[in-house]
């Protein structure tokens, strides 16, 4: 069972402050300049220990010490500026609300700060508490617990909006580091069909019978050896009153990735239980425009299944037809991604929403040139993507387009079907294969894909504290908000 479980956070008046610093084990302080640093608590601990220990607080700037008091607070002040865009601050942010074990009461403040400022600097820090939610884990030995309650000496407008988030990003990551053993493709679809159930969305499966009777050959040549529970998970949310066109999610479900015939070596196999991120992704999306009341209806399409090798497995060479019914020459079993995107795609396309987005754990090249601090993001209306960056500045999640030229096209032209899979050469593989997804999305919606390079990252990014990033979810729920996109 995935539990979201977070502190309990109240905002306080800052005339509250000073009667209440023996009950908080940690303190968390965003300030402009050092001047700020006369309206917070410990004023002059801080001022003088910041000297003793030559540190100037400048944007980006954190100071952490511990307060002479019983309760042996700990004090974290971090800097920012007008300059810092989201991303920065979530990061900053990140190191000052860091949980000494123990702790069961805290505070966030951003003294000296006032009106936007002041709850753009509170919201940053209240993203990365609720971030910390625990994930399901393996080990004997329980992780630290958070503390029980925050306090937030200033404003929490949004607060429903930034649980609605957080909750759908904790599903995703949640879900993403589940071993495969606990989340095999049947697995996933039971815990789908729960979820489904507890949040009114409904469910339909489409089995391999069904995607069969379809004509789904890009899907079901990669579920040919390990057949047991793969399919498409269609969920649907209806609000009340719909304002604006259907939104349609595709995600790739890959639960485990052998490669297939075209083995990968251990290094690049390791791991691989990740490869479904795109639908957690997808998944943890839709939770948040549920928890938020989006007032559109949304098609949620996860495309469940594993690569897995084996004597039915597909190969090169072979000929497969999709959903629509292009005809695919298979090159390489391992971009099995794109295959079962394809038919999902030609899916969700039919019942015509006004916009699709996919997510998808796709390619090594979109990793090799942007590497994982930011998500590869295409779209066949080029005129979106200064709103797609804007988007990725305004949630903390990063993205950077790339185009989809039409003379690209000739590299996956086949001899023997409509179009290849890929090529083997894998030279700019991301543009490739986002133009080979390109071909299936159908009645010309606007569509926009993410290839997932920043799905996972070291030692977390923005808000995240895991290396398991659930990339996507913010971005997205930016994106619509944006009251001058319109599809």
């Amino acid at each position: 069972m995935i539990t979201f479980k977070v502190p309990r956070v109240r905002s306080r008046k800052s005339r509250d402050l000073a009667a209440n610093l023996g009950r908080y084990g940690h303190i968390a302080l965003l300030v402009r300049s050092p001047e700020d640093l006369a309206q917070a608590p410990f004023a002059d601990i801080l001022r003088r220990r910041m000297k003793t220990q030559n540190v100037t607080l400048k944007p980006g700037t954190t100071f952490i010490t511990q307060a002479p008091n019983e309760a042996g607070t700990t004090l974290a002040v971090g800097c920012v500026d007008d300059s810092q865009d989201t991303f920065a601050r979530l990061e900053l942010a990140r190191k000052l609300t860091r949980f000494s074990p123990g702790v069961t009461n805290a505070a966030i403040l951003a003294p000296g700060l006032a009106g936007a400022a002041q709850k753009e600097a509170l919201r940053a820090l209240v993203r990365c508490i609720y971030a910390q939610a625990p994930l399901p884990s393996r080990q004997s030995t329980p992780g630290p617990a958070l503390p029980a309650l925050i306090d937030v000496y200033g404003p929490i407008d949004d607060d429903a909006l930034l649980r609605a988030i957080a909750h759908g990003n904790h599903l995703a990551r949640a879900l993403s580091v589940l071993p495969e053993n606990e989340l095999t493709p049947a697995d996933y679809v039971r815990r789908v069909r729960r979820l489904a159930a507890e949040n009114g969305w409904r469910f339909r499966f489409l089995d391999e019978g069904r995607l069969a009777k379809l004509g789904a050959g890009a899907f079901l040549a990669v579920t040919r050896t390990r057949k047991a529970g793969a399919g498409i998970v269609h969920l649907r949310y209806i609000p009340r009153k719909a304002q604006r066109p259907p939104v349609a999610l595709v995600g790739k479900g890959i639960c485990f990735d052998t490669g297939g015939v075209n083995l990968k070596p251990a290094r690049f196999m390791y791991g691989m239980h990740e490869d479904m991120q795109g639908s957690a992704v997808a998944l943890g999306t839709l939770l948040a425009l549920t928890r938020s009341r989006a007032p559109f209806a949304v098609d949620c399409y996860l495309a469940i299944a594993e690569n897995a090798i084996g004597p039915l497995s597909y190969r090169p060479n072979e000929v497969v037809r999709a959903l629509d019914g292009t005809t695919i020459e298979v090159v390489h079993t391992d971009a099995e991604g794109r295959m079962v995107l394809a038919d999902t795609l030609a899916l969700a396309s039919r019942a015509g929403p006004g916009l699709i987005i996919d997510y998808a754990t796709l390619t090594g090249a979109c990793v090799h040139a942007l590497g994982t601090r930011m998500t590869g993001v295409f779209s066949n209306r080029p005129g979106l993507y200064q709103r797609l960056i804007d988007a990725g500045l305004a949630s903390g999640e990063r993205v950077w387009p790339f185009p989809l030229p039409d003379d690209y096209n000739a590299d996956l032209k086949s001899d023997i079907a409509d179009i290849k899979q890929c090529t083997l050469e894998a030279e700019a593989d991301h543009i490739l294969a986002a133009l080979f997804l390109k071909r299936f999305i159908a009645r010309d919606p606007t569509w926009v894909h993410l290839d997932l390079s920043a799905g996972r990252h070291k030692g977390g990014l923005g808000a995240i504290p895991t290396d398991t990033i659930g990339f996507g979810i913010d971005f997205t729920l930016a994106l619509l908000a944006d009251p001058a996109f319109t599809w």
